[in-house]
């Protein structure tokens, strides 16, 4: 029979799959001997059992609840001295407030005058609770979190929290029952085990929240882990002011400073630090308030960061001077703390310099790529919060999640601007180009996540008055209306009233070859210089300009992995093109291909001294012709209207000719070149003599969307004449776009000596998606229903076209040992694709110049995770 619950001292930190991860902490720290109330976890198996079939494990829960009151001397619900627990949320992977917590799980009418009588501390207890009738009511029960707040509000009047005492809560208590009695039609359950069942439950029902869903697919977290439960003995951070509660990191998780980093707030339990109710004091000045607990976390948190040999994120309460550790994780951080803190690890030997570039990621580096505000620029300086997570972030203010979504909809960019935030603010935060917040600091809500999300924030910035309602806010005497630009600097906390100018980030310009003595651009050039030399996978760039191909250089791309010729037949030259397709004879026709090749050999030329001797991979044209002559709607109407000249109306015969209901499927790529005769000819022409006349030249020519071997093989022999004739030697290969070219993939290697897989068609193709088409009708909807986790347009579907890329790689190398293969899609950047190309085997990734050194980075990290590095 399986086992669903474990006892704290049963698990480790390897268990995080079965225990969660806070369970598989919690178990951790239980060994190392560290202060952790006991408790117990119900797994994630549990967890994906109970969703399935609405069962939770009850008898395994009752024996060890039992060993729990043991340990504890007390019992649950006991009228005199009542055990109270929490029941806790814990994914394998990290979901700030994306899921349930009830707090203070045994309390009821009989039991809070016990707790009230062995704690000396009437407002204590009553406190506890009308906080648990308040999570319990809006987590388990479902009942709207704002009538609780506008209860509580109305109560207090104006004065802070700690102002209230004990018959205030008294009667909040009574307040808080008749809302679930008004909303729900039932009393509050006094019975202390049916509050622990239900709440195991709802913590449960809350993996598949419509706001965990949507995290776990912002952070590309699997559907089908579940979440495990925890049931810990309450300790109390709400006992008077030698009591509170607070986050740790031992490091800065936004800079990646060493020091002690957090927030602690007395006289509070553990959601009042998250939720910004009350701003908190950093953790340093709880140096003052209770040295002893102080001493004694800092201690905890050297060993715990060498044992996990990381940056740790640690939740801990002090009740009545008694320090009690909550949780621990290897702490999120900003992308700029990634590169700092692994580097810092190495030079403090915690870990070697493999281990450093794995810690690193694509999507990390590519964030510190983002633009700064610019030094020196004109602004107005409203005031100044906590600077929780960096970058430049300007847009128009908006006050509610709803109008952030709406109005980024439509292409505007919006701050979104809150009192503090909730989970429910999730879609807002992902909408907008920055986050702020009056209440909270570091880790608070608005903060972790934002971080997690490499979204810009400022937290905590007491001198803004926040009105939602009237949506504005105020600072000294400046108003600012919903619509206003703001500009933040997640960076320094600044708040500035209209818009600042960005520029460049210094990591950029590191890129760019400049110079700089930045502390952070020295961190990424170590990682970036271990990841070049422990990868394999080469890096190309898409490039069709002298200058894209010479910013991809800089950026450190080997060569270019596609060059789309049919940008060249752009702007002027489509005089030349139209030309082409109203030829009426074959010397009209090599005309027209005569004008065009003089221009195409000048393109490839400054391609080729661009890259200076580096493989240049130039696709041969590839849309539809029709692409290059006006739109067929508005040349009717030019001719129907009498505005047309004589070639207007040839212009519209040939565009209706060319006219297909599915053109990307239809006269494009190889096919063009057999039906349009001399159109192949010209190009490759240009590119053997512009390969002859360059310095150094190494020419790779790419035949697109074949689907069978004849089509290859005859192009390929014409090719291979015009080469002769010029004395150039140049590879000639295929796009592996279309399935058919993938599954006869041994059959196409006997004429072809590269293969690159154009995974945007092979995507489009293998779905029967047309990305134009589908992304804004319904992939919203497939994600919203799980049925992609990510749009198969951004990262590689690995089951369905990362099969037939297998298929391509195994059946072409075994056909030609010696085949080249790479990819020039989009997913050429994409970070988890860089990873699956590695893994097939590819020789080379291209993607475009500004997502070089991502791939760059992605690839060293593939090369060592399959080496056997840290996976994480």
């Amino acid at each position: 029979m399986p086992k669903y619950v474990y006892d704290f001292t049963e698990g480790n930190k390897d268990l995080r799959d079965l225990l969660g991860g806070k369970g598989a902490n919690l178990a951790e720290m239980s060994n190392l001997g560290l202060p952790v109330p006991p408790g117990f976890t119900i797994t994630t198996e549990a967890c994906r059992k109970y969703l399935a079939d609405a069962e939770i494990p009850v008898e395994e829960i009752a024996t060890h609840l039992a060993k729990l009151e043991a340990a504890m001397g007390k019992r649950l619900g006991d009228p005199e001295d009542p055990l109270l627990v929490s029941v806790r949320s814990g994914a394998k992977f990290s979901m700030p407030g994306m899921m349930e917590t009830v707090l203070n799980i045994g309390l009821n009418d009989a039991s809070v005058h016990g707790l009230a009588a062995k704690s000396g501390n009437e407002r204590f207890a009553w406190d506890s609770y009308r906080r648990l009738i308040q999570m319990f009511g809006r987590t388990v029960l479902g009942i709207d979190g704002e009538k609780f707040e506008e209860a509580l509000e109305e109560l207090k009047g104006g004065r802070a929290d700690l102002d209230l005492d004990a018959a205030d809560f008294r009667r909040l208590v009574g307040t808080y029952k008749e809302i679930v009695r008004a909303e729900k039609g039932r009393e509050f359950p006094g019975d202390p085990r049916e509050q622990m069942e239900l709440a195991i439950r709802a913590v449960f029902d809350s993996w598949n929240a419509s706001r965990a869903v949507l995290y776990r697919r912002q952070e590309r977290i699997p559907a089908d882990l579940g979440t495990a439960v925890n049931v810990v003995a309450m300790v109390f951070g709400n006992l008077g002011m030698d009591s509170g509660t607070g986050v740790a990191f031992t490091r800065d998780p936004a800079s990646g400073q060493q020091g002690v980093y957090g927030d602690y707030l007395q006289n509070a339990q553990g959601e009042d630090v998250v939720a910004g109710i009350r701003n908190t004091v950093p953790l340093q000045e709880l140096e003052k308030i209770d040295p002893t607990s102080y001493q004694e976390l800092v201690d905890i948190m050297g060993r715990l960061e060498g044992h996990y040999r990381d940056l740790c994120d640690i939740e801990f309460t002090i009740e009545r001077g008694k320090l009690w550790m909550l949780q621990t994780r290897v702490g999120k951080r900003t992308a700029a703390a990634a590169f700092r803190i692994a580097v810092q690890l190495v030079d403090e030997g915690l870990i070697d310099i493999d281990e450093a570039v794995v810690r690193c990621t694509g999507d990390q580096l590519a964030q510190l790529m983002f633009p700064r505000f610019a030094d020196g620029a004109k602004n107005t300086l409203l005031t100044k919060g906590m600077n929780a997570s960096p970058g430049a972030a300007v847009g128009r203010a908006v006050f509610s999640s709803a109008r952030a979504v709406e109005l980024a909809a439509q292409g505007v960019d919006v701050i979104l601007v809150r009192r503090e935030t909730n989970p429910d603010d999730l879609s807002g935060m992902i909408a907008a180009r920055g986050v702020l917040t009056s209440r909270g600091g570091k880790t608070s809500h608005a903060a972790v996540v934002a971080r997690g999300m490499g979204k810009t924030c400022v937290c905590g910035a007491e001198a803004l008055e926040v009105d939602s309602r009237a949506r504005r806010f105020t600072v000294g005497g400046t108003v600012v209306e919903e619509g206003d630009v703001v500009s933040i600097d997640g960076s320094t906390g600044a708040v500035y009233l209209g818009e600042v100018p960005v520029v460049a980030s210094p990591v950029v310009e590191y890129f760019e070859g400049m110079p700089s003595g930045d502390e952070l651009v020295a961190a990424v050039h170590r990682i970036m210089a271990h990841a070049d030399g422990s990868r394999r996978l080469a890096v190309r760039a898409n490039a069709d300009t002298p200058e894209d191909a010479a910013r991809a250089r800089r950026f450190g791309a080997q060569g270019i992995g596609l060059c789309r010729t049919e940008h060249m037949f752009l702007g002027e030259r489509r005089q030349l093109v139209e030309d082409l397709v109203l030829a009426e004879t074959p010397a009209e026709r090599q005309s027209a291909l005569d004008a065009l090749e003089p221009l195409q050999r000048a393109d490839f030329a400054g391609l080729f001294e661009a890259m200076a001797g580096l493989p240049v991979t130039i696709r041969l044209i590839d849309p539809p012709l029709h692409e290059f002559l006006p739109d067929l709607v508005d040349l009717s109407v030019k001719v129907a209207t009498g505005a047309g000249t004589e070639k207007d109306a040839r212009l519209l015969a040939a565009v209706k000719r060319l006219h297909e209901q599915n053109p990307m499927l239809g006269l494009r790529g190889v096919r063009l070149g057999l039906v349009i005769p001399g159109l192949f000819a010209m190009q490759v022409r240009a590119i053997a003599q512009a390969a002859r006349q360059a310095t150094k030249a190494r020419a790779e020519i790419m035949i697109p969307l074949v689907g069978a071997v004849q089509e290859l093989e005859s192009v390929r022999e014409e090719a291979l004449t015009i080469l002769a004739e010029a004395g150039v030697h140049a590879l000639i290969g295929t796009m592996i776009e279309v399935p058919r070219a993938a599954l006869t993939a041994g059959q196409i290697a006997e004429a072809a000596q590269f293969f690159s897989f154009g995974t945007n068609d092979l995507t489009q193709m293998t779905w029967g998606f047309s990305r134009d088409d589908v992304e804004a009708s319904f992939f919203g909807k497939y994600l919203d229903l799980g049925i992609f986790g990510v749009s198969p347009f951004e990262s590689l579907d690995r089951d369905g076209v990362g099969r037939l890329m297998r298929i391509a790689v195994e059946e072409g190398r075994a056909a030609r040992p010696d085949l080249k293969l790479g990819i020039c899609g989009e997913h050429g950047g994409d970070p988890e694709s860089v990873r699956f190309c590695h893994e097939i085997g590819l020789d080379y990734v291209s993607c475009s110049p500004f997502r070089v050194p991502v791939a760059r980075l992605e690839a060293g990290r593939a090369a060592l995770r399959s080496a056997g590095s840290d996976t994480r």
